[in-house]
C-alpha cells in the first residue's frame, strides 16, 4: 500500500491566504472594539469645591473604592486646590492679587466650612463632634489614607496659575502631579466612573 501526499494547488493556497487576511482583519478590529471599552475598575473625581462636607463625601468616596480595587484618580481644580495647600507663609515673589487669593483661600483640611449649616462655625463644630463620637474619619485622616490607598493626586495647572499658588506650597502626596485638564480628561475617558464635587 502506497501513501500518497496530496500537494496544495495554487488555487488552494490563495484561499489559504485570503482567510488569513480576513481572519487577521477580524482580530484588528476586535481589538480596537476592546481597546475602547472603559475600565469598570477606574473611577475618576473631579473635585471642585473646597466645602468640608464635599470634600469628606469626595475622598471617602474615593477610599472605599480604592480599597475595593479600583484604580482611582482625583482632579483637584478652582477652590477645592486650596485643601491641597501647606499651612503656614504663602511663597515669596507673588504678586498682590496672588497673595490676596493666598489669604481668601487658606490651606489644609482644619479651615474647611461646611456648604450648609455653617452657623458661624458652629454647624462644623457639631458635625466634627458627631463624626468622632461615632468613630468617622475626618479630613485629615481621609487625606492620610488615600495616601495608603495610592490614590493618584492631579491638580490643575491653570488653577494654580491663575492663583498664584506655587508647586513648594502643596501638601507632599506620593506621585501628586500638576497638569492640565486634557490629562484628567484622558484618564476618565479610559474609565467607567467619572464623579464631579
Amino acid at each position: 500500500m502506497t501513501i500518497t501526499h496530496a500537494t496544495p494547488t495554487g488555487a488552494d493556497l490563495a484561499t489559504l491566504h485570503r482567510e488569513n487576511l480576513e481572519l487577521a482583519a477580524r482580530v484588528a478590529r476586535l481589538e480596537k472594539q476592546m481597546g475602547g471599552v472603559p475600565d469598570k475598575n477606574a473611577l475618576s473625581l473631579c473635585v471642585f469645591s473646597d466645602d468640608l462636607d464635599r470634600l469628606l463625601a469626595a475622598f471617602s468616596i474615593a477610599n472605599s473604592s480604592a480599597a475595593c480595587g479600583m484604580q482611582v484618580t482625583m482632579y483637584f481644580t478652582f477652590w477645592a486646590t486650596s485643601a491641597l495647600k501647606r499651612t503656614g507663609p504663602q511663597a515669596a515673589g507673588k504678586t498682590i492679587v496672588e497673595r490676596m487669593f493666598g489669604w481668601m483661600l487658606p490651606g489644609g483640611p482644619k479651615v474647611r466650612s461646611l456648604s450648609k449649616l455653617q452657623m458661624g462655625g458652629m454647624g462644623r463644630a457639631m458635625v466634627e463632634r458627631e463624626m468622632r463620637l461615632k468613630g468617622i474619619a475626618g479630613l485629615a485622616e481621609q487625606m492620610e489614607m488615600a495616601k495608603s490607598t495610592g490614590i493618584q493626586i492631579l491638580v490643575c495647572s491653570m488653577t494654580m496659575d491663575l492663583m498664584g499658588i506655587r508647586r513648594e506650597e502643596l501638601v507632599e502626596y506620593p506621585g501628586l502631579e500638576v497638569c492640565g485638564t486634557t490629562k484628567f480628561i484622558d484618564i476618565a475617558a479610559s474609565g467607567n466612573v467619572t464623579f464631579f464635587i
